[in-house]
């Protein structure tokens, strides 16, 4: 039996144990969901390295009980030496995946920690710098057991990291990387975590932080320099919105794919599936997923460069009626379009007072560029490998420009008051498992955790593969999954509580202020309450 955890004083959930609790933590010293959310981050960069951490981008979606609801966009723009002919020169047709080439972006996950903390002393004198990374600290300096899915990428993406010799001598113990379990320290993210909290985050941009990463950047080959941390902040934007029955739904404007994940909420909303798990279910919201996708792929990407705006998108009720017409609910569309990919790490926080935060954080891929900077024990993000060697179209490689983000924290606020924050990492998967996880629960009254547990799918390419089949998770049952192979789906089935699905969670506050909150078995993580 599947049980929903259930407080009332605060919860946080994230995919590792030891953030949670961390967040939970500030919670019971009076803290605010938004300082949860920060504390919890600053846990994960340091026990969940392969998948999040400083050096990154982030995406903040807030909701504050008066009504308001706003994001934070704490993502980094390319290098101003960033260029064509920095990448021709070096004989690139492509950015690399990996390297000092792939570290093309400013991070900006810090600025949006500070930005954060700023919206939160609006509402209560809050915590010190020392209080919110007392944990991340800790564990960077006396050490964490190294986690199974940070093991097994270790090991499998060796030879793709193998060029960093710092990342290399950061992993291995006497003899060989370290496995499952061991325990690994990283004093150097200890001591810039401890610089942060001395001199603020601020100093990360400005301070003596920024001209140790600048110049260690420099000497890995990476065109970032001083004047691209000097000039960088985090901004405060409104979400994107979409109303389907029942529900006001939330997501990030671009350059996240969150358009993509409310659009396929309003298709489906539109279709007639009435019952869960289901034909109809599955094969609707994969339809949706590519109508959706479509759209994405032409247009998404840093808003400055856009030609069509997503919120007039997802407004056009002629236009989500006509797409969502076009589907055939008993045959699959052809597939596949061009895909993305990406890992990351979703979080969620409600405090007592019912502020609600969803926020994710990201290196992009495994490990980021596997550029480790030995002087801050910071991994670079590969953000920016994204971008197009071309001199013009969608997500074309600009000095300045910011690159298309597969991120996007997901949040819902039901017409009876309750309030849902909830997403996943997952890269192309991650508007996917949204829907799965959102669907299961406010459309089909399935309970939150055991729509976060239930069997999943994804369209499209993960993890660095090339396929680009519909991967499902085995136990679902084999009549559905004939079903779908007769509909003319590519199913590949993969094994149960998969990985490649990502690892999601959510929070929801009722109106009487109960607190219920779910995490994935398929990361490390749990829901910590009080």
């Amino acid at each position: 039996m599947l049980h929903t955890f259930h407080a009332t004083r605060g919860m946080v959930t994230s995919p590792h144990h030891l953030a949670s609790q961390a967040g939970l933590d500030i919670l019971k010293k009076g803290g605010t969901a938004l300082e949860a959310v920060v504390a919890t981050a600053a846990t994960l960069s340091a026990v969940y390295p392969h998948m999040t951490g400083l050096g990154g981008d982030a995406f903040w979606l807030i909701s504050y009980p008066d009504g308001r609801t706003c994001v934070i966009d704490a993502c980094g723009a390319a290098a101003a030496k960033a260029n064509l002919a920095l990448y021709q020169n070096a004989g690139h047709t492509e950015i690399p995946w990996r390297g000092g080439l792939a570290a093309n972006s400013m991070a900006g996950t810090v600025s949006g920690w500070q930005e954060a903390l700023r919206q939160s002393a609006a509402i209560k004198l809050g915590l010190s710098l020392s209080e919110l990374l007392k944990d991340a600290i800790y564990y960077a300096e006396a050490g964490y057991a190294v986690s199974d899915s940070e093991a097994e990428l270790l090991h499998t993406k060796q030879t793709e990291l193998a060029h960093n010799q710092a990342f290399l001598s950061a992993y291995t113990g006497r003899d060989a990387l370290v496995r499952q379990g061991e325990i690994r320290r990283n004093p150097a993210l200890a001591r810039t975590l401890q610089h942060l909290a001395e001199d603020g985050l601020d100093s990360f941009y400005t301070g003596r932080i920024a001209q140790t990463l600048a110049h260690d950047l420099q000497q890995a080959g990476s065109p970032l320099s001083a004047e691209d941390f000097a000039s960088y902040r985090a901004t405060l934007t409104a979400p994107l919105q979409a109303h389907i029955h029942g529900a006001k739904l939330y997501n990030t404007p671009p350059p996240t794919q969150g358009v993509a994940s409310l659009a396929i909420l309003k298709l489906f909303d539109q279709l007639h599936a009435p019952e869960a798990e289901s034909f109809a279910h599955i094969h609707g919201l994969v339809e949706a997923t590519k109508k959706a996708f479509l759209f994405r792929n032409v247009h998404v990407g840093d808003p400055v460069f856009m030609t069509a705006c997503a919120q007039s998108f997802l407004n056009d009720a002629a236009q989500m009626k006509n797409l969502a017409s076009s589907i055939d609910m008993k045959r699959a569309m052809p597939w596949p379009a061009p895909s993305q990919q990406g890992d990351t790490t979703w979080m969620g926080a409600i405090d007592s007072n019912g502020v609600a935060v969803s926020m994710i954080q990201s290196l992009y891929f495994e490990f980021g560029s596997g550029v480790f900077l030995p002087e801050t024990g910071l991994i670079w993000q590969n953000r920016g490998s994204s971008f197009r060697l071309a001199e013009e179209g969608w997500n074309t490689l600009k000095p300045g420009r910011k690159p298309f983000h597969t991120l996007n924290p997901a949040m819902a606020r039901f017409d009876d008051g309750r309030a849902m924050v909830y997403g996943t990492m997952g890269g192309e998967g991650q508007p996917q498992t949204q829907a799965a996880s959102f669907t299961r629960y406010a459309r089909y009254g399935i309970p939150l955790q055991q729509a976060v547990t239930a069997p999943r799918w994804l369209l499209g390419r993960t993890w660095g593969a090339e396929s680009v089949s519909l991967k499902m998770e085995c136990n679902f049952s084999e009549f559905l999954i004939q079903q779908l192979k007769q509909a003319g789906h590519d199913v590949e089935l993969v094994s149960p509580f998969s990985s490649m699905m990502g690892h999601a969670g959510a929070l929801v506050r009722h109106s009487n202020g109960m607190i219920e909150g779910a995490a994935d078995p398929r990361s490390d993580g749990c829901v910590a309450a009080f």
